[in-house]
């Protein structure tokens, strides 16, 4: 088993950003600091908030950036009916061979959607970063190849630049176009797993930010709870935190509404100034 501290940022779209923003500034404030983690596991929303950390902005900053208009990044209103989308993705996964088999299908299905040009959903994305450049530090950000169903995990050593990397991970099937890096094309790498905890594996310590948690709607081929018991059967103290009642509320149901990011906010700073079971030794 190796050292060291793992840090887990899954999927949650706009509203999980700032959920999760808000949530590691409250933990902060309650003596909590998770950030100095030194592997940082980030998907989808979490793949955002795990290059904004690795900017070197302190957290009151980030959350100023999810509450004040002024500061907040430019984005486009989506809809995502997490029903209907669990629904045609479970349809994916009926009779498939193997996950990546699975995988493929959602990939076809999102390269044949009708969304807003690449460039347009790239621009969004490079709004929301306060650096382009990949943070010194170790982070991973996790795509999924739409040909292939291969899981593609980037950090600052895979030659692709930090936004692609995230525009990649962030491109929700159907919503989002899928990001071309080149040559392929890729998808969001919450198809595999929403918050992608398996690699954080080795860590002797981790902690999964979850948006999501445990009961997500999406079907998945690495459900988030059998991944948690397979690291602890393997050594490591795993720390689940999810959005608690309040923050689900605030949250809502369309999690890609922009307006929902002041209320995510402040329901994850307040969850986060209440503190988090399990870290109390630092995890």
């Amino acid at each position: 088993m190796a050292d060291g501290q793992a840090l887990v940022l899954g999927g949650g779209g706009i509203a999980g950003i700032a959920w999760i923003t808000g949530l590691l500034a409250g933990l902060a404030e309650a003596g909590q600091d998770v950030t100095g983690a030194d592997l940082i596991v980030g998907t989808s929303a979490g793949s955002t908030v795990a290059a904004q950390v690795g900017s070197g902005l302190a957290l009151d900053q980030l959350f100023r950036r999810q509450t004040e208009p002024a500061l907040q990044s430019r984005e486009i209103m989506a809809k995502l009916d997490l029903e209907q989308a669990a629904a045609d993705w479970a349809g994916f996964m009926q009779g498939v061979t193997s996950a990546e088999h699975a995988l493929r299908l959602v990939g076809k299905y999102a390269l044949a959607a009708d969304t807003v040009p690449e460039a347009e959903r790239r621009a969004v994305i490079e709004s929301r970063l306060p650096s382009r450049e990949w943070p010194s530090r170790r982070i991973q950000i996790v795509a999924v190849d739409a040909g292939t169903g291969q899981t593609r995990v980037f950090d600052r050593d895979s030659g692709v630049s930090l936004v692609d990397a995230v525009a990649a991970s962030c491109a929700v099937p159907g919503v989002w176009p899928p990001v071309t890096i080149d040559g392929r094309r890729y998808v969001d790498g919450g198809v595999r797993s929403i918050d992608n905890a398996d690699l954080a594996a080795g860590h002797a310590r981790i902690v999964v930010i979850s948006p999501m948690g445990y009961d997500s709607a999406m079907p998945s081929p690495l459900p988030l709870r059998e991944v948690v018991g397979q690291l602890r059967e393997g050594g490591s103290h795993v720390t689940v935190i999810s959005p608690d009642e309040a923050s689900v509320a605030a949250i809502g149901d369309n999690a890609l509404d922009p307006a929902t990011r002041f209320p995510a906010a402040q329901a994850g700073r307040a969850q986060g100034r209440a503190g988090a079971a399990g870290l109390a030794q630092g995890g």
